[in-house]
């Protein structure tokens, strides 16, 4: 039954839950950690982990694309970013790492991005990228994607992700010509990424699209101000179980056919990453604490794609903080943090052994319980 409550005489509202208000109910089974498996595939693609970099450029550069690449995750590169926009974009980064909490910095990120992009760059990054022998992943916001999709497709990427805070799979427009997204995955031989979204209905919708993965949340953490400037707010378990009912339908519907679901949002500890599991996501797509490692191109600072936005910036800029050490570290350990910010996926494969369950779609099937 929904929870749905009247929040005035001619409105009511359905009741949603963030990951913090569910907690996973281990079963009656344990098991050995080291008989534990977190490989996950996306079409033809396989991986360590179920770990989707955010393509914020806080923590995608085309090195770092590699690296996560390289340790079982998948990088990806924002297009439409400053390593598209500038030759070298080192210093820009250097002067945004050293911006502190009193500087304008939502204003100099406006100005950084305000350098047009470059189309040939767009094909040298791809080129850095492929070089280091790992999936080549790009993102592209639905407004460019007609524009850009060409230059991408020469450059020769293994993942297109097309991403916008909110994706939906009939966009209407009286000024433009919209993007149809099913027409466009159609004539395509490599799979896409689709989102985000919030709901069953526009999860089904983008799943009808033909795409091979579907992002879930708007990519909300404490420096989103999405909720702010346009009073969306998501509640990630909810829109998690949400789009996997969704995904059970369209299984049915297609007699087969999987769409992955991808969870973007407040994804901070290795115990967010477990409950988004446990709620029915594939994988999660993984921001600011990629910003920790030692690698990251902004020296601990961090911000969303849209916070540079030239109009209505949706995003605060996080000034840099103390790095906590390698990538590495960052996704396996070892860890001296106590609060899970360390060794995210080592932590998951701790929390599903604890729960008797050897790989991630056996997980999916775990017990939640409301404790706040």
């Amino acid at each position: 039954m929904r929870d749905v409550v009247e929040i005035g005489l001619s409105k009511s509202a359905r009741r949603g839950y963030h990951l913090d208000d569910i907690a996973i109910v281990p079963t009656r089974r344990t098991r050995d950690v080291d008989d534990v498996s977190t490989n996950w595939q996306l079409d033809a693609y396989p991986f360590k982990i179920p770990c989707v970099a955010h393509p914020s450029d806080a923590t995608m550069s085309p090195a770092t694309a590699v690296a996560l690449g390289r340790l079982g995750g998948l990088g990806v590169l924002n297009v439409e970013g400053l390593w598209t926009r500038y030759a070298d974009p080192a210093k820009i980064l250097e002067e945004l790492a050293g911006l502190d909490d009193d500087d304008p910095a939502t204003a100099r990120l406006q100005e950084a991005y305000a350098e047009p992009i470059k189309p040939e760059l767009i094909g040298e990054r791809v080129k850095e990228i492929r070089e280091g022998g790992v999936t080549v992943a790009v993102r592209v916001s639905p407004q460019h994607t007609l524009a850009l999709a060409p230059v991408i497709l020469d450059a020769g990427v293994d993942i297109l992700v097309i991403q916008g805070t909110l994706v939906s799979a009939e966009h209407v427009s009286t000024t433009d010509e919209p993007l149809n997204l099913k027409e466009f995955i159609a004539d395509l031989d490599l799979p896409v990424i689709v989102g985000g979204c919030t709901n069953y209905q526009t999860a089904l919708h983008l799943m009808r699209t033909g795409a091979a993965g579907v992002i879930v949340g708007i990519g909300a953490d404490e420096w989103s101000t999405t909720d702010r400037v346009l009073g969306i707010r998501v509640p990630m378990a909810t829109a998690i179980a949400d789009a996997a009912d969704a995904r059970r339908d369209y299984l049915d519907e297609t007699g087969g056919r999987y769409v992955h679901i991808i969870a973007d949002g407040n994804i901070q500890t290795s115990g967010d990453i477990a409950k988004a599991l446990g709620c029915g996501a594939d994988a999660v797509m993984v921001g600011e604490p990629l910003s920790r490692a030692d690698s990251s191109p902004a020296g601990g600072a961090w911000w969303h794609s849209a916070a540079s936005h030239p109009k209505l910036p949706r995003g605060s800029f996080g000034s840099a903080e103390p790095t906590l050490g390698s990538l590495e570290k960052v996704l396996y350990g070892p860890s001296e943090d106590p609060d899970g910010a360390l060794n995210l996926f080592g932590g998951l494969r701790r929390a599903m052994a604890k729960c008797g369950y050897r790989d991630l779609k056996e997980f999916q099937k775990v017990g939640l319980v409301l404790d706040k």
